[in-house]
């Protein structure tokens, strides 16, 4: 594949991307980057996790990228993920392995790798330390929105090592690119400042897209990514996001009560369903309406339904509609990979079981 090719995959996933030029020279220098991901294994997994995950990875592996997903089963245990129970920390960890599997994740440039095996490497720690040292309490603070927190909230003292420790994450991988949120923005620009101080290339930052949660914002001045963290601090709201195990019948509820404010665009947590899910699974997509309403509608791209929206060509109930039975379909090969597979319906029936904590 051309570079300009490449370059094109890697655009449709970054959001941000610190830097473009820097990104450019790793692709001509090397045929096979590696790119970190990490994730806390913290209870169930909602769509923008599993699904819209596996598209990312799927686009960047396209373009020759390796993936090193870190199992972070450490972070959620300082993070006091699943009450601070290391043992169901680690059986939800492999559970989203699973979930990624059944969403079409392209395995074979995925490596899997867990926080806690390398717990006893000193060279680890004294990275961690050395970031430590290089840098104030004040200013690793300002990190703790990549553990789903505020700066205002009161953190632990094992909480002040999760940045130092997400940093040299990067470096211990040897990761030529940071591939996560834009809730992980500030930790990767640490990881950039600190990185030549050290002896280390400095990562070349990709930043997806993250998806809004479903409820009407109780900020109307907060920006997409504040209330998108909004979403990853409040998993305990069941309607805040359409989740991986919903039912047909579940998908439909929270769809229909979800914000979606008539010929409004920006910060539509409907339409984003649109845009970054299901045309990219399915690449054109239906309205089916009566004809007194216009009749059934097909859309080849997104432009064209945000523009029927915003002009009050299309309405909310028909969009509505139109995405949970979508939504639907892209889950029921998940449902039934789940029923199928011993190993993974065992898995999902315990995190289940499981009394699900922030």
């Amino acid at each position: 594949m051309e570079i300009k090719e490449k370059l094109r995959l890697i655009k449709e996933v970054g959001e941000e991307i610190i830097s473009e030029e820097e990104l450019l020279e790793l692709l001509k220098k090397k045929k096979c980057p590696v790119a970190y991901d990490g994730f806390e294994p913290s209870g169930r997994i909602h769509i923008a996790q599993g699904v819209l995950r596996a598209i990312n990875v799927n686009k960047l592996t396209k373009a020759g990228i390796k993936f090193k997903f870190w199992v972070a089963d450490w972070f959620a245990y300082m993070n006091n993920k699943m009450g601070g129970d290391l043992d169901k920390i680690k059986v939800v960890g492999k559970y989203f392995i699973e979930v990624w599997k059944a969403s079409g994740m392209d395995m074979k440039n995925v490596e899997f790798l867990w926080a806690s095996d390398v717990m006893n490497d000193s060279d680890y720690w004294l990275k961690v330390i050395n970031i430590g040292r290089l840098n104030t309490v004040t200013r690793i603070t300002r990190c703790s929105q990549i553990m789903g927190r505020s700066e205002k909230d009161t953190l632990s003292a094992a909480q002040i090592f999760y940045p130092c420790m997400q940093c040299a994450d990067i470096f211990h991988l040897k990761a030529d690119i940071t591939q996560l949120g834009m809730d992980q923005r500030k930790v990767n620009i640490l990881a950039r400042e600190v990185a030549s101080k050290l002896g280390y290339k400095k990562p070349v930052v990709i930043s997806h897209h993250m998806l809004l949660g479903l409820s009407k914002p109780t900020n109307s001045k907060a920006t997409g990514v504040e209330r998108a963290i909004e979403l990853k601090m409040s998993k305990s709201n069941p309607d805040s996001a359409i989740f991986m195990t919903d039912s047909e019948k579940e998908i439909t509820r929270k769809i229909n009560k979800a914000y979606c404010p008539e010929k409004q665009v920006e910060e539509n947590p409907i339409l984003e369903y649109c845009k970054y899910i299901i045309f990219e699974k399915f690449k054109s997509l239906e309205i089916k309406r009566p004809q007194k309403f216009g009749g059934n509608v097909k859309y080849t791209s997104y432009k064209k339904l945000e523009n029927d929206y915003l002009t009050g060509k299309l309405h909310p109930a028909d969009l509505k509609n139109m995405v949970a039975n979508y939504l639907n379909q892209i889950l029921i090969p998940i449902r039934e990979y789940f029923e199928k597979n011993k190993k993974a319906k065992k898995l999902k029936e315990l995190v289940e079981s499981y009394q699900v904590t922030r």
